[in-house]
Parts: structure tokens; C-alpha cells; sequence
């Protein structure tokens, strides 16, 4: 019998970013605690968003708005790196970059986990920013995947090519 196998990744859904980043700016244009506060959220190129307000505060209340779009949209806020509020002449900015992909040091972190902790016979190996993970018994991938999913890293977790 043939090994079963799935692929550990870290990637993002741009639709439904794109989707929450449009109703969050809806949203931002008809409450009444943004009017006049110049507050706006849109894409900074590709992998980017830029958010603009008045103050740092609203800067960061724009933030909050985007972020609760992102979990009704059943997307992890592991995928934003976000920046600090800063100062940009008489308006406050927050740039958010997108995350997406496994590093080679965090597929050597989750390897790692598996080898020691995991069942005996599964094999992971690194392929770009995805880790392929094999095994003989079906009960044991699941048994990886539950391993994986307990763990808090930094960046989202998807599993995907189950087979």
C-alpha cells in the first residue's frame, strides 16, 4: 500500500482579504464615529494595506474594524503583520503586510515537533514554503495534524492534499 500524505502551508485567501478590506472601508464610511476623521483602509500594492486616520487612535479603531471582517470571513489574524501607528504630517498611518508561506526555519520547527512528538513512521520533509508529510497509516497523519493544530505559531496553518 501506498503512503497517504498531506501538505502542512501558510497561505491567504486574497478574495476574502480583498472581501473584508472592502466592507471594513464600507463600514469606515458610514459610522458616525469615523465621519470627519479622514479614516480610510485600502491595498498598498499586492501584499499590502495601508490604513489612514486623523489621530493614532482612530488609525487603531480602523485596525479593529478590519480585523473582526477578517475573522467572519473564518480568515486568521496570524496572516497580518501590522505596524505600529506612525505619524505621517498631519495624518496617522498603519501599514499591514500580509504573511504568507512557511519559512525554512518554522519547517524545521514543525519537523522537529513532529519527529519528537509525533507517531513512530511519519516522515515530513520540506518542499519550498510548504512541508509534505507522509505516512503508512491514515490515524497517524490525523494524529499529526490534531499535533500541529495544538501548537501557537506565528503564522497561519492550513492543511491541505490530503490523500
Amino acid at each position: 500500500m501506498a503512503d497517504s500524505s498531506f501538505d502542512i502551508v501558510s497561505k491567504l485567501d486574497r478574495q476574502e482579504v480583498d472581501n473584508a478590506l472592502s466592507q471594513a472601508a464600507r463600514e469606515i464610511a458610514n459610522r458616525f464615529d469615523f465621519k470627519g476623521t479622514g479614516a480610510s483602509i485600502e491595498w498598498k500594492g499586492e501584499q499590502a494595506i495601508e490604513i489612514t486616520a486623523s489621530a493614532d487612535d482612530r488609525a487603531s479603531a480602523v485596525l479593529s474594524v478590519f480585523q473582526d471582517k477578517l475573522i467572519k470571513r473564518n480568515q486568521s489574524l496570524k496572516i497580518l503583520d501590522t505596524s505600529d501607528p506612525r505619524q505621517s504630517g498631519q495624518v496617522s498611518k498603519i501599514d499591514i503586510a500580509l504573511k504568507e508561506g512557511i519559512t525554512s526555519e518554522d519547517a524545521k520547527k514543525i519537523s522537529k515537533l513532529i519527529r519528537d512528538e509525533g507517531p513512530k513512521g511519519v516522515k515530513a520533509q520540506v518542499q519550498g514554503d510548504e512541508l509534505r508529510v507522509s505516512s503508512k497509516k491514515r490515524d497517524d497523519l490525523q494524529a499529526v495534524q490534531q499535533l500541529v493544530k495544538s501548537q501557537d505559531y506565528d503564522f497561519a496553518v492550513q492543511f491541505t492534499n490530503y490523500r
